[in-house]
């Protein structure tokens, strides 16, 4: 009942857009602070120097930024280092590969712990194959006081957040991707229906029932289909499956269906025009799926006609049918 009364609140709120945390940082100017970020990218680079601090995200991604290539190793340089005293604290950095507005903890590229000074830390990295193609982010936070992992929205006292710019080159173009939102749902045409996908990147939590990327598909039930069955048997991930209708009211949901952690149900398309399937990770989840959608068909007794009845039964060749006209045969 709560899942169900998560859903009909969230379905309906419209879309959700991740913005990047910009009061995020230290509130004082004093003491620790990033003093150096350097990194040579396919084109371009980033060199940093700190000092004195600035309070909240220092916003650097107009003035600062470089490009990486999707598949390749880069080496990010960092001195987590100080204005003032030296004290004990943590750093931390990511890049935003999916574009989707938030640092994930799959995106941290590098961590550090310890009292200034200290040595430059080389974070070594490879940007993902499926990063998405175009302008993101790099964030890089030291915090005063504070342990791993780092919160890259936290404010707190001591420290300092910077913000690069990044774009990355040979990823996923995400523009002929369907299905991010309700208004691009993939059309399923006929029944029965397969296909594969991947939520890990290019789709973005949308739908609010769970921290996860989701995709849209499109039914439109045809007479005589009655009962529509939809399956993920087969996903690699902890499935979750909603099907709601143009207003966002649930139709039918499910967590854990006939193939352990992967979703499947059947729902009704009485009174239904156009249905809506969303596929989504439990929590965080997300990668690859395997989507099977197939139908039934109504027979004469679901028909929403009159049931007919015909008499007398066994016959001597005379057979009426009841409300039926001319019905003497």
């Amino acid at each position: 009942m709560k899942i169900l009364l998560l859903l009909s609140t969230c379905l309906v709120t419209g879309h959700f857009f991740s913005q990047y945390c910009a009061t995020a940082g230290p509130t004082t100017t004093a003491d620790s602070n990033v003093e150096s970020v350097q990194i040579t990218g396919t084109s371009g680079s980033i060199n940093y120097v700190g000092c004195p601090g600035v309070l909240g995200v220092e916003n650097l991604t107009a003035t600062q930024s470089t490009t990486l290539t999707a598949g390749l190793n880069f080496n990010l340089t960092v001195d987590f280092g100080t204005c003032g005293g030296n004290f004990s604290g943590a750093g931390q950095a990511w890049i935003d590969f999916n574009i989707d507005g938030v640092y994930d903890a799959t995106e941290s590229i590098g961590t550090w712990v310890g009292i200034p000074p200290a040595a430059p830390q080389i974070f070594n990295f490879t940007v993902p194959i499926g990063a998405q193609t175009g302008t993101t982010r790099l964030r890089v936070m030291q915090h005063e006081a504070g342990a791993l992992p780092l919160d890259p929205c936290a404010s707190y006292l001591w420290g300092s957040v910077v913000e690069f710019g990044i774009v990355v080159i040979g990823g996923v173009d995400c523009s002929s991707y369907l299905g991010d939102v309700k208004e691009t749902a993939i059309p399923i045409n006929t029944l029965p229906y397969t296909t594969t996908g991947n939520t890990s990147y290019c789709y973005f939590n949308q739908n609010l029932v769970y921290n996860s990327p989701d995709i849209y598909y499109r039914l439109i039930p045809l007479a005589p289909l009655a009962v529509v069955n939809v399956s993920l048997c087969g996903s690699l991930f902890d499935t979750f499956l909603s099907v709601v209708d143009p207003q966002g009211n649930v139709i039918a949901y499910n967590d854990d269906g006939m193939c352990d952690s992967t979703s499947s149900l059947s729902f009704s398309t009485v009174g239904i025009d156009t249905a809506y399937l969303i596929i989504e990770g439990w929590g965080a989840e997300m990668g690859a799926f395997t989507l099977t959608v197939n139908g039934s068909n109504l027979g004469i007794s679901e028909n929403d006609a009159q049931i007919i009845k015909a008499y007398p039964n066994p016959t001597n060749g005379i057979v009426s049918f009841p409300g039926v006209e001319n019905s003497n045969l």
